[in-house]
């Protein structure tokens, strides 16, 4: 049923609501109480002026009557039934449900979205308290100062001549010890109260690089026009608190500029309005390589792009170095990745190119295009080996193309079911 034909239904419920009888607002908007019943039953249209009318005795726009629910609140029930995983034979008919049961449809809209948060804070929170080297160290500092005090009270509550000296000694080991665990508890609770503020933790020096480079949009226009530089760009940075994460931060500013250097800003764009990201092409019309672009690429402002892009970068260990997020492609903060990512393909084929079209598994699966290559990070000479770096251009999919490959973000938070590359069960229930 369309939706411009549910205006009598919203009328006979917004009526309802109001505890009025059918002949009182009939009376009150000068029609008689048969034909009010034919409307409020979709058998008769309305419109104009006696829809205005209705309207203003009911209280509410005419837009509410002759409109109804909001598109976001229909694609809301929409999506909600699609992440059910239950097929529903009524979801031609969400347009209808939505506009006689508003109130309903909104519970329902509110309740899957409050769903899919605590799922995500569920994923989130599982990771960092497995793989949060932070946590795990304030742990096992408090428990082994307080493994420390257990054994110096032992000695003396069971020791019974104990000399002075011994005496003192270990009294003033189990004063420092107790000062040490209240110190490393107290930090151990503004670490955990810290990491409930939001997701923007900070304390790991990847992260504080992170909401660096997050609050500065990943474009640095200085860099672009040789304005600035990465020391100054890191100086006066508020995000950046440890020396570690300057570090980390002027390392990749650094290569920044150098890609910069590489694909002017506005020459690339150029490129990119007259032939589209084509990487290839672009590496022989700027004399460049592959990662260069990739990098650069995936680093690029929307405005300049025409779209959304990810970017990845790790090590010949598979750890991440660099992330920058793309919506509805899930990057772990924590731990080891999804074994199947195309980037760890590359990383066994150092200097060839991986193109692969992935489905990411989850609440919603979604489709990602992904172009990527590893290349020597250090030159190598022969007394040593080469040390690999592979980079991933993650660019969306607005359809799920044929043969498109699934993958996770990691093991411990995919739902996908018997997946050969699977490490540890998952916390989640295997559905695909």
């Amino acid at each position: 049923m369309a939706r411009d034909t549910l205006t009598g239904s919203r009328i006979r419920e917004r009526r309802l609501i109001l505890g009025m009888r059918q002949a009182e607002l009939a009376r009150a908007a000068g029609i008689s109480a048969s034909y009010l019943n034919l409307i409020e039953h979709n058998r008769r249209r309305i419109g104009g002026k006696l829809l205005v009318g209705i309207a203003q005795v009911l209280g509410v726009e005419p837009s509410m009557l002759s409109e109804g629910a909001e598109a976001a609140l229909i694609a809301s029930l929409r999506e909600a039934a699609a992440d059910s995983g239950v097929p529903v034979a009524e979801l031609d008919r969400a347009d209808e449900f939505a506009g006689r049961f508003p109130g309903w449809a909104e519970v329902l809209a509110t309740s899957h979205r409050r769903i899919a948060t605590l799922e995500r804070t569920v994923q989130t929170l599982s990771d960092r308290l497995t793989h949060d080297p932070h946590l795990a160290a304030s742990l096992h500092e408090v428990l082994s100062t307080a493994a420390a005090i257990r054994s110096t009270a032992s000695i003396l509550a069971e020791t019974n001549e104990l000399e002075p000296e011994w005496s003192d000694r270990f009294h003033k080991n189990l004063n420092e010890d107790s000062l040490r665990l209240a110190e490393s508890s107290r930090a151990l609770v503004s670490f955990l109260d810290e990491s409930n503020t939001g997701a923007d933790r900070r304390g790991v020096p990847h992260e504080e690089a992170e909401a660096f480079f997050l609050a500065q949009g990943y474009h640095f226009p200085d860099l672009e026009t040789g304005s600035g530089s990465p020391e100054e760009l890191v100086s006066g940075a508020p995000e950046l608190v440890s020396d570690a994460a300057r570090l980390i931060a002027r390392s990749a500013l650094e290569q920044y500029q150098r890609d910069a250097a590489a694909l002017p800003l506005e020459p690339l764009r150029v490129a990119l309005d007259k032939g589209g990201i084509r990487p290839g092409v672009l590496a022989e019309q700027f004399g460049c390589d592959l990662p260069t672009v990739l990098r650069r690429i995936g680093l690029l402002p929307f405005e300049v792009l025409g779209q959304e892009a990810g970017l990845v970068i790790c090590d010949a260990s598979g750890s991440i170095l660099v992330r920058k997020p793309v919506t509805g492609f899930a990057l772990p903060r924590f731990g080891a990745s999804c074994p199947l990512w195309p980037i760890y393909t590359a990383l066994a084929r150092p200097h060839v190119p991986v193109r692969r079209n992935v489905v990411q598994q989850g609440r919603s699966a979604l489709a990602f295009k992904c172009l990527a290559v590893a290349w020597d990070h250090v030159t190598p000479d022969f007394d040593s080996d080469p040390l690999y770096h592979a980079v991933m251009l993650i660019l969306p999919q607005s359809e799920v193309p044929e043969g498109a490959q699934p993958v996770g973000a990691s093991c411990r938070i995919c739902p996908r079911r018997g997946c050969p590359a699977r490490r540890e069960p998952s916390i989640l229930k295997e559905e695909f």
